[in-house]
């Protein structure tokens, strides 16, 4: 049944039919869009605007049933690719049904899934930090705070994992992540994570810049 809602979804997706106004698009720079999900499959964004070629979908605390998750797979299926990939950040408190779609296999299709792992929740890209840290930095956006601010770099951890995934494309555990860091104001570990991330790959040249 998921795969059938999965095919018509798709169409009405690639098509435009029937969808509502998606979420608002920020630009993480170096052709990195950011989307936060809040309702599927409205807030699935259609095509990237120029000069967008990679994308994070945040679906952390995003509450959805089967229909949902099958508008959910039919966007990754069409919009990821390994040359315009999809960074989707997630946690244990994302809907069932949306962590089993994240589940199947993905090898080679262009998105990985990154975030904090818990109950019912691995990531191909641990992230290593507390839950309620998660929840602060979520809010933190939400009430106002400015994106670059949650994404303050911090130069003393050096990302050698993000660049060996991206090299060998195989899963990095929290513990090779690193201790989570402090820092007197909130900063989105996972986020910051999956935006580490696309910059190995343009790094390596494995997507464009």
């Amino acid at each position: 049944m998921i795969r059938r809602w999965g095919t018509l979804l798709a169409i009405l997706l690639w098509s435009g039919i029937g969808r509502t106004a998606a979420a608002e698009e920020r630009d993480l720079g170096q052709g990195l869009g950011y989307v936060r999900v809040r309702e599927l499959p409205a807030d699935l964004p259609a095509a990237p605007p120029a000069g967008i070629r990679a994308r994070v979908i945040d679906l952390r605390y995003v509450a959805s049933g089967r229909d949902g998750a099958a508008a959910l797979a039919a966007w990754l299926k069409f919009r990821a690719s390994p040359r315009t990939p999809v960074l989707v950040v997630a946690n244990r408190d994302t809907a069932a049904e949306l962590r089993q779609v994240l589940r199947e296999p993905h090898a080679g299709t262009g998105w990985l899934v990154v975030g904090i792992p818990g109950p019912g929740f691995e990531p191909d890209v641990a992230v290593a930090a507390e839950a309620d840290q998660d929840r602060r930095a979520y809010e933190a956006l939400n009430a106002g705070a400015p994106l670059a601010g949650l994404l303050q770099d911090h130069p003393d951890k050096v990302r050698n994992d993000e660049r060996r995934l991206a090299q060998a494309g195989d899963r990095v555990p929290a513990a090779e992540a690193g201790a989570a860091r402090t820092s007197s104001s909130v900063v989105d570990a996972a986020l910051q994570r999956a935006v580490h991330l696309h910059r190995a790959l343009v790094a390596l040249r494995r997507v464009p810049p």
